[in-house]
């Protein structure tokens, strides 16, 4: 029987802290994202190699999508958006390991990426904006949008969780029920269609992200237009 989304085992304890299995997926995650980083990092060079290739187009590819959709240079936000990208990529694939459950697939890894979301919009808006640019926001185009707007940012962020929480937990149950049913051998194309869908849930996400902080920075400045053109 499939174990509920809505709860979780516990795997062990670190004193008084309950270490559950999202935990220590996420913690694998990124440990192998961060091993990885730092030994492709090391061995850059001006003439690169197939894998160096790989991770500079991988970069370009994020940059543009910024420049496409933030109309901002993508250096304060390349960081966090590569590795939303990356983390929830890797994530949603652990559902091809067997006995591994992704931890996209559990709703307190979706609101801890949300809520990350929220805080780097939050904290990109008050750098662009100014505390008191980015208070006003609230109330464009008037004050009475005050209490609409607040309760956007809520909404906003909910719905990043439901979206990515309910795909990728879809596909891990029609896997496991069509495995279940059928055997090894026939759900190797759903598998494969579930490879394709957390390729396009990641991107998705590192979409909406880039949608909700460019929302929260506003209008780009004309100097940071033209320096983002000077990249393409």
């Amino acid at each position: 029987m499939t174990e509920s989304p809505l709860t979780v085992s516990p795997v062990f304890e670190l004193g008084p802290v309950v270490i559950t299995e999202p935990v220590l997926a996420t913690w694998a995650i990124m440990a192998v994202v961060t091993i990885i980083s730092v030994v492709m990092s090391r061995q850059l060079s001006l003439a690169p190699g197939k894998m160096q290739t790989v991770l500079e187009l991988l970069v370009d590819t994020i940059d543009q999508q910024i420049r496409d959709t933030m109309q901002a240079e993508p250096r304060p936000y390349r960081a966090l958006i590569g590795t939303l990208f990356v983390f929830v990529l890797i994530a949603n694939w652990c559902a091809l390991v067997p006995g591994v459950t992704p931890p996209t697939a559990r709703l307190e890894t979706d609101a801890a990426l949300a809520l990350v979301v929220l805080g780097a919009a939050v904290f990109h808006g008050l750098r662009s904006r100014g505390l008191g640019g980015y208070l006003a926001s609230f109330a464009e185009p008037s004050w009475v949008m005050i209490p609409l707007n607040v309760v956007e940012q809520i909404t906003r962020t909910f719905s990043l969780v439901v979206r990515l929480f309910g795909n990728v937990m879809s596909g891990v149950f029609v896997v496991g029920i069509v495995l279940s049913l059928a055997g090894l051998l026939v759900p190797i194309p759903l598998m494969a269609l579930d490879l394709l869908t957390g390729a396009v849930q990641a991107y998705i996400f590192a979409v909406l992200s880039m949608v909700f902080i460019g929302a929260a920075i506003g209008e780009p400045q004309p100097a940071n237009i033209k320096e983002a053109k000077t990249h393409e």
